[in-house]
Formats: C-alpha cells, sequence, structure tokens
C-alpha cells in the first residue's frame, strides 16, 4: 500500500549510488591536505574523543564539497551554487577521501573512548565502508540508468522546495546546477557499461523520466514564477530549456540504445549482501537464518490476517473482505484533507495515551508527492536537513492519481488510500512514526547522529509504531484499522523475503511478483512496483528486520527494568538515540557496551 521513502534512503536519489573500481588517488592529486587523527594543530597529543571529533568534522567537510546536493539536503547551503562532479574523475576523488578516512579511522584508537563516541567511530567506518563497497566493488554507477536523472530532479528540488534564502538567490542555485546537468547526463551516457546494466533497470529509468521531465517543464518554472529580475529569468530559461533538451537526448539514448543491449543480472550475490547488512545495518546473522526468521513472521502475518478477516464478515474470503474494505476512500479531491484531518487526534492520541513524548509542534504540511516522485511511492515523509537553520517545513508527501487516468485506474490507485488505511500510514509516516523522531533527532548533539542513520532504525520504527499502536488501543479494536495494519505488515515481509530470494536464491522478478500477490496479497498492480524496487533495493528487508529487533529490545529492556518498565521511557530512551543500528541502541539502553 504505502511507503516511505527518505531522501537519504531512496532507492534512486541516493547520494551514495555512484562509482566502481578505480585505482587508489594520492590524497596530494585531488588537492586534499591529510588531517591526523591523534594530534592537534599543533602536534601535541589530545583527548583521543576530541581527535574523532575532528576526524569526523573533516570528513562531512570534505564529502559535502564532492558532493554539494548532499550538503543542500542537509541544510548545509555553502555549496548550492555547485553540482556534483559525475565524471570518472570525480568518483576517483571521492573513494580516495573515502578510503584515506576509512585508513585514519581505522589507526585512531578507541581506548579512551566515551561509549556513545565509541559507537559514533562504528557508524562512521560502516558508512565509509558501505560506500566503498557500492563505489569500487559493486560498481552501481555503471549499472544504473536511473541514478544520472533522478540526481538531477533531486539537486533541483533540494533548492526549490524550502524558503531557507530569498528565492532570487534560490534562482541563481538552480541555474547554476542546471547548467551542469547536461554534461552530467552525457557523463552517465559514457559510464554506463551496457552488458552490466540489467534490462528491468532500464525500464525503470524510462518509466522514470515523464515524471522527471514534467518535473523540470512545469514545476521548477512554477517554483520561481514570482522572480522579476529580467537577466535571471532569461539565464534560468535557457538552463532549463537545456536540460529539457539533455533529457529527451537521455530518454532515445535509453529506449533506442541501451534498452536492447541491457543484459546484465540484477542479483547482487550472497557475499555482497551478507556485507550491505554488516556496513549498513550492523546485521551479521547468516542469510539462511534471516531467512527462516522472514518465513515465520509471514506465516504468523498470514494468520493473524485471516483471523481478522473472519471476524469482520465470517462468510467471505479474506481477500475479498480486503478488497470491500479498500472500497471506503475518500474523492481524490478530498484526499490531502482527509490526511491532514487525521494527524491532531492521532497526535493527541499519542500524547493522552503516554506512548511518547511529543518534543514539538512544528509544522507539518500534507501536500501532493512531487511529480518524479510518483512512480514508487504512495506516501512519504520528507523533513528539513538536520541544520536547516531556517526552512522548518516538514512535508508529508501523498500520492494522487494523475489527471488523465482512466476511472478504473483512478479506482485502483484510491484503493490504497482507503480510510483504515490513511490512518496506518499516518501512524507510520508522522506520529509517532517518522516525524516524530525527525523531531527528536533535532535534539542530538553527534554530528554523525544528525547526518548517518540506517533502515532498521528509522523505517523499523515507523514500520514498530504501525503494530505498537493498535496494540495500545488506538482505533478501538477496530478490526478494519487492524486488517490494514495486517495487510501493510504483509507487505513489508515479503519485500523481505522477496529480497534475500532475489538477490541471494535466483527468485526471478516474476516470481517475486506471484510472492507479492499470492503469499502477500498485494494487488498486482503494486506486486509489480514492489518487485522492481527490489531488484535495486536488495535490503529492503530493513522495515521488517528493524521491527522485529525493536520489539525484542523491548521485551529485554522490560526484564531490566521489571516492575518499573514504562512504555513511554522506553520510547524516548530509544529516540534519544537518533537512528543508529539496534545493535547500537540496544547496546547503550541495556549497558551492554564493552571497550574493545
Amino acid at each position: 500500500m504505502t511507503d516511505c521513502i527518505r531522501v537519504s534512503l531512496s532507492l534512486f536519489l541516493s547520494v551514495t549510488l555512484a562509482v566502481g573500481s578505480f585505482a587508489a588517488v594520492k590524497a596530494a592529486d585531488v588537492g586534499i591536505v591529510r588531517i591526523s587523527a591523534s594530534q592537534g594543530p599543533a602536534g601535541a597529543s589530545e583527548d583521543p574523543n576530541t581527535s574523532f571529533q575532528r576526524l569526523a568534522d573533516s570528513f562531512f567537510d570534505e564529502m559535502f564539497k564532492l558532493q554539494p546536493n548532499w550538503a543542500t539536503g542537509a541544510g548545509i547551503h555553502d555549496y548550492d551554487l555547485q553540482y556534483d562532479d559525475m565524471s570518472v574523475l570525480g568518483y576517483e576523488k571521492r573513494i580516495a577521501v573515502l578510503n584515506r578516512y576509512l585508513e585514519q579511522l581505522n589507526a585512531l584508537n578507541p581506548t579512551g573512548l566515551k561509549p556513545t563516541v565509541f559507537h559514533d567511530r562504528e557508524l562512521l567506518t560502516n558508512h565509509i565502508r558501505a560506500r566503498l563497497l557500492s563505489l569500487q566493488e559493486m560498481q552501481d554507477w555503471r549499472k544504473n540508468p536511473d541514478y544520472y536523472p533522478s540526481h538531477a530532479s533531486s539537486s533541483i528540488f533540494n533548492l526549490i522546495k524550502r524558503d531557507f534564502a530569498p528565492l532570487a538567490e534560490r534562482m541563481k542555485s538552480v541555474i547554476a546546477r542546471e547548467r551542469a546537468i547536461p554534461q552530467s547526463l552525457i557523463e552517465g551516457r559514457k559510464n554506463l557499461n551496457a552488458p552490466e546494466v540489467p534490462r528491468i533497470y532500464t525500464e525503470v529509468a524510462i518509466e522514470q523520466l515523464p515524471g522527471i521531465k514534467s518535473f523540470f517543464r512545469e514545476s521548477v518554472p512554477e517554483a520561481l514564477k514570482t522572480v522579476k529580475d529580467k537577466t535571471l529569468v532569461a539565464q534560468f530559461k535557457e538552463s532549463n530549456t537545456a536540460v529539457l533538451k539533455s533529457l529527451e537526448e537521455y530518454d532515445r539514448f535509453l529506449k533506442d540504445d541501451l534498452l536492447a543491449k541491457s543484459k546484465g543480472n540484477f542479483a547482487i550475490g550472497p557475499e555482497f549482501y551478507a556485507r550491505k547488512l554488516q556496513y549498513e545495518e550492523m546485521v551479521d546473522e547468516p542469510i539462511p537464518s534471516l531467512l527462516d526468521k522472514g518465513y515465520k513472521e509471514l506465516h504468523r502475518l498470514q494468520k493473524e490476517f485471516q483471523e481478522t478477516a473472519k471476524s469482520i464478515n465470517p462468510k467471505a474470503d479474506p481477500k475479498d473482505t480486503l478488497i470491500q474494505m479498500a472500497t471506503d476512500h475518500p474523492r481524490p479531491d478530498h484526499l490531502l484533507a482527509e490526511v491532514n484531518g487525521c494527524l491532531s487526534n492521532i497526535r493527541q492520541w499519542c500524547i493522552d495515551k503516554s506512548i511518547v513524548t511529543m518534543p514539538s509542534k512544528d509544522p507539518l504540511t500534507v501536500e501532493e508527492t512531487p511529480p518524479f516522485e510518483r512512480a514508487l511511492t504512495f506516501a512519504s515523509m520528507d523533513a528539513p536537513g538536520p541544520f536547516e537553520k531556517k526552512a522548518k517545513e516538514a512535508f508529508y508527501n501523498v500520492t494522487l492519481p494523475e489527471p488523465g487516468w482512466s476511472a478504473e485506474r483512478t479506482e485502483e490507485h484510491m484503493r490504497f488510500s482507503n480510510r483504515p488505511d490513511i490512518l496506518v500510514t499516518s501512524i507510520h509516516e508522522a506520529y509517532p512514526g517518522h516525524y516524530t523522531q525527525f523531531l527528536w533527532s533535532k535534539k542530538l548533539d553527534s554530528k554523525v547522529r544528525k547526518l548517518i542513520d540506517c533502515g532498521t532504525n528509522v523505517e523499523g520504527w515507523a514500520h514498530y509504531c504501525e503494530q505498537m499502536m493498535l496494540d495500545e488501543g488506538f482505533g478501538n479494536g477496530d478490526k478494519k484499522i487492524r486488517l490494514a495494519q495486517l495487510h501493510e505488515a504483509l507487505l513489508r515481509v515479503c519485500r523481505y523475503i522477496v529480497g534475500i530470494q532475489m538477490h541471494t536464491k535466483g527468485m526471478t522478478y516474476d516470481e517475486a511478483v506471484a510472492f507479492f500477490v499470492n503469499e502477500g496479497y498485494q494487488e498486482k498492480a503494486n506486486a509489480e512496483r514492489e518487485s522492481k524496487r527490489g531488484t535495486s533495493d536488495p535490503t529492503y528487508l530493513v522495515y521488517t528486520l528493524g521491527k522485529l529487533q525493536i520489539l525484542a529490545l523491548r521485551e529485554d529492556y522490560k526484564k531490566l527494568k521489571g516492575a518499573s518498565f514504562n512504555l513511554k521511557d522506553f520510547h524516548d530512551k530509544f529516540l534519544s538515540e537518533g537512528g543508529p543500528p539496534i545493535k547500537v541502541v540496544r547496546e547503550e539502553l541495556l549497558s551492554e557496551h564493552v571497550a574493545k
């Protein structure tokens, strides 16, 4: 049904998709000065905690220069006039920087680090390892044709979606970046190695391009229409026209050239799969054990789904009960208002029932999903970057039917926004899910934890909240809301199993579609969307895996606290940790840290 794709974790907009294997570039060759991890500016010895903080600050500063769009998304606007270098040399520079910082982190003696700093060192080290796995070994840059146009739209969207500076100033940044986009698309065409590109990746890129072109043709001019400076207006018209022309050329390249030559295998294999989990989620459980756990959860959810559906209508097939429930949805032109209307009630319920502390009432706006993101998501949360000082708006994006769709297709789309599902989705996206976690993250002191999170924590928390809220009594026992929650959970556990099976066990795309339909009770259109995503998002098991990890942690925390256990206390402590892997949260909450 619905799903949140955070910009920092987005399958197609991820800043971590980049480059393949290259020879190391010397630091001196790319104009980088080596910084000692154990000495201060004058060479004097310093506290290891201070050494790490200096090293972390230096790492982010250098990476933001090399990846300006990441900086903009994080709320740092020093590089808004620049665009990520998509050339081979640009990627070589990133690899050199990542390898150098990995070397320095490994050389830093962890003895004497505070527990939280010790874990921050682990987080940063694994983040770099994950980046290098993608850049040097898996060579994603050679295989994913959607990366280049989607990165273009993301780099501009980050400039226009929030009022962090006067519009004319942001327009100058848009022009500067747009001037770089045509060359970046040319570099993309050079970089892609057709025999290694999976055909389905090219098909997805072709499917995405109409929304991206619409974004540049309609959304960007609309956002900048009030600027009166004639020189800027003329410059923008020229740069935007050039971008649209380059996108048309890229579209023709995909359809007339790359598609027929795309012969690659999307499966990354068990070795890369295990390492991705280890670096990104700190999960080292063997793949067969993970798969067994996924099937166990699938069967539990199927049983509960069938029992819940029978309690609603004992005479109907459970799937028919779901279909009937899905017809209870608002009209498309009322959807945004209905979503917005339920938020304050959910938030107040969390306060009244002592679910979690709500840090503030920062503005949350419900609005339509941007055009270039609509192909992959029904709903998402777009919160401001952790270092954004002025533009504090957060957007709860909801995907509406396209105006030109047939009545049948519109109805099919709206069934995913039925009224019970709206409530479950709003729990996931807003209260006490993603938006609440974002509000808590603003209080973090650690730059590492402000800038690095992981799926098992962030998506695991939001998915956990769906089940937890109903377990605590939200909805007053309404079985239809429970059925919607279970249907969402079935979707996520199918992702869990399909991701492992497709990338380590040889499951085909068609077999994945059938699995979502038969085992997760999904409509075929959604099953196809989810299977496409799984081909290039191997570890989208993070929703279910994270939920299971949080539930296990809660039980252990409850045993530790005994009679003094309090659910709100657990949730507050969990959120106060930021978004690191659950292993880190577990060690800090249960005081299991052991100096290594």
